[in-house]
C-alpha cells in the first residue's frame, strides 16, 4: 500500500498511547492509577445530559447549519463578550465536533509552506504536529519554570520574524498547568499588532484557574481582530466523549473555516448543542463543585510531590495537571516511567512528551480520586527507594 508523504509529518499524542498500554496492563490483571489521560472523572452534569436528551426526543438528530445551531452561537457570543469584555457577534463563532477542528483549521487556513508558527514548549503536542504537517516551519519558544512556566519576553521577540504568520497560546496551559501573566500577554499583543501577525488563543482550560484571574489576549486592544480564541465543552462540563467545541474569530475568517468544515465534517452533532446550550446558560453549581475539587487535589499532589526526595513541584495556577521535576533523580525520565507503569501500576508522562523543553520534568493529570492520587504517590516514593534513584 501506498500512502500520501502528508501522512508521515502527523504525530500522536503520548497520552493515548499510554492508556492504551495502560488498558492492556489492566486487562491482564493487574491495577493501575491512571495519571496519564486529560479526563474530569466526573460524570457530565444530569442538567446538560437532559438538555440533549430532550433535544433527541424533539427530533433535532439532522444536520444543522455549518457553522453550529444559531442559538448556540448567539450563546457562545454573549458568553465571550461578557468574560472578555469585549463585543462578539454569532457571525464570529463556530462551533466544531471538538475544539481541535479549530486548531487544524486555523491553521489549514492562515499558514503556506514555508511560514513560520510559534508555539509553547513543553506544549500540547497537536500544536507541532499540525505545523509541520502544512509543511511549515515549527518555531518553540521555551516555557520557563523559574517564571511559572511563562516565557522569556526578551527571547519571545527574538523569535519572531518576517516569516511568522501565527503565535499560538495556551493559558492555562497543558502541560505544565502554568499560566500567562497579563503582562506577558501584552507582550505578545504589542508584537502581533506591530507585525501584523494572528494569535491562536487555546483558553480550554479558560474555567479551571485556582489562585488567579484568567485574561485573555483578546481582550487588549484591538487584538479580537486578530485572534482566534480556542474553547470548548470538554474540560469544564466533563463532556470530552460528547465532542463539542467552537472558535471565536474574525468574520472574514470564520468564512474560511467554514469552508474547511463543510468539507470535512459538515456540522457538529445538532442534539449536542442543545446541551452546551444549557452548560453556559444553566445551573453552574456541578461545574463550581469540579473546580473545588480539583484545586484539592491540585494542593495534594503537590505537597505529596515535594515531600519525595529528589522531586519539586511548583504549584500549577491552572487546568488539571502538575508538572514535577526529576532531573535530581539518577535515572533518566522515560525510563522512570516505564518502570512507575510496569512494575508498580503508575501510568504517567515524561515531559520530553511535550517538546523538548519538557526534557527532565513528567506530567501527571490530578483528574482522579484522592484515594488514588495518594496511592499514586506511595507507588512513586517506593520506586525510588527501591532503587536507589536519589
Amino acid at each position: 500500500m501506498y500512502f500520501a508523504d502528508r501522512i508521515d509529518r502527523l504525530s500522536s499524542e503520548t497520552a493515548f498511547s499510554v492508556l492504551a498500554k495502560a488498558k492492556k496492563l489492566e486487562a491482564q490483571g493487574k491495577e493501575i492509577i491512571h495519571l496519564e489521560i486529560g479526563q474530569p472523572d466526573f460524570d457530565t452534569p444530569q442538567n446538560i445530559k437532559d438538555a440533549a436528551i430532550k433535544a433527541l426526543q424533539e427530533g433535532k438528530t439532522g444536520y444543522c447549519p455549518t457553522t453550529g445551531v444559531h442559538e448556540l452561537k448567539e450563546t457562545v457570543a454573549q458568553e465571550t463578550s461578557r468574560t472578555r469584555k469585549i463585543s462578539v457577534d454569532p457571525d464570529q463563532v463556530v462551533i466544531t465536533p471538538g475544539a481541535k477542528p479549530i486548531m487544524f483549521f486555523t491553521i489549514l487556513a492562515l499558514v503556506n509552506e514555508g511560514d513560520e508558527v510559534m508555539y509553547p514548549n513543553p506544549g500540547f503536542p497537536i500544536y507541532e504536529s499540525l505545523i509541520r504537517f502544512v509543511k511549515a516551519k515549527p518555531i518553540p519558544y521555551p516555557l520557563i519554570e523559574e517564571k511559572g512556566f511563562s516565557f522569556d519576553a526578551d527571547e519571545f521577540i527574538s523569535l519572531v520574524s518576517e516569516k511568522t504568520r501565527l503565535i499560538i497560546l495556551n493559558s492555562p496551559q497543558n502541560p505544565t498547568g502554568g499560566i500567562i501573566s497579563p503582562e506577558d500577554l501584552e507582550v505578545v499583543a504589542r508584537v502581533a499588532s506591530e507585525r501584523n501577525i494572528m494569535v491562536l488563543s487555546d483558553e480550554i482550560y479558560r474555567r479551571l484557574i485556582y489562585d488567579k484571574t484568567f485574561s485573555s489576549i483578546a481582550s487588549i486592544g484591538d487584538m479580537m481582530d486578530r485572534t482566534v480564541i480556542l474553547d470548548g465543552f470538554s474540560k469544564t462540563f466533563a463532556m470530552t466523549g460528547w465532542r463539542l467545541g467552537y472558535g471565536v474569530m474574525p468574520v472574514e475568517l470564520a468564512k474560511k473555516i467554514e469552508l474547511l468544515q463543510v468539507n470535512s465534517n459538515s456540522c457538529a452533532p445538532t442534539f449536542t448543542q442543545y446541551g452546551g446550550i444549557e452548560a453556559l446558560t444553566g445551573d453552574q453549581s456541578a461545574m463550581h463543585e469540579m473546580v473545588a475539587s480539583f484545586k484539592e487535589r491540585r494542593d495534594i499532589v503537590v505537597k505529596g510531590w515535594n515531600a519525595i526526595d529528589g522531586i519539586s513541584c511548583i504549584v500549577p495556577e491552572g487546568a488539571f495537571y502538575a508538572f514535577p521535576n526529576v532531573t535530581q533523580l539518577n535515572i533518566d525520565p522515560q525510563a522512570f516511567a516505564d518502570l512507575l507503569i510496569n512494575e508498580y501500576g503508575v501510568a504517567l508522562l515524561t515531559g520530553s512528551s511535550f517538546g523538548q523543553y519538557g526534557k527532565g520534568y513528567l506530567r501527571i493529570s490530578y483528574a482522579n480520586s484522592i484515594e488514588n492520587l495518594q496511592k499514586g504517590l506511595d507507588r512513586i516514593r517506593r520506586a525510588i527507594s527501591d532503587h536507589n534513584l536519589v
